[in-house]
């Protein structure tokens, strides 16, 4: 079951700074990764590639944290 995210959003200043420092290879892993709805607002010029690229790495990051949680609560639970 997925969790829908709103992405109605402008990204943080410090997911930006990082998507700039992306070098190009790694920019292209980024954009390689992207969801639907970034792509869209990417082809529709609503955002730079670097917005998008901010909001994939805060989507990115939120996963990540979202998967830490759930794993140490299994752990907690099997203990």
């Amino acid at each position: 079951m997925k969790k829908e995210r709103k992405i109605n959003r402008m990204p943080t200043k410090g997911y930006l700074e990082q998507a700039k420092a992306l070098s190009k290879k790694d920019a292209e892993r980024l954009m390689s990764r992207m969801g639907k709805k970034f792509t869209r607002r990417l082809e529709d010029k609503k955002l730079t590639p670097t917005d998008v690229q901010a909001l994939q790495l805060e989507l990115e990051d939120e996963q990540l944290k979202e998967w830490r949680k759930k794993l140490t609560e299994l752990r907690d639970k099997n203990k």
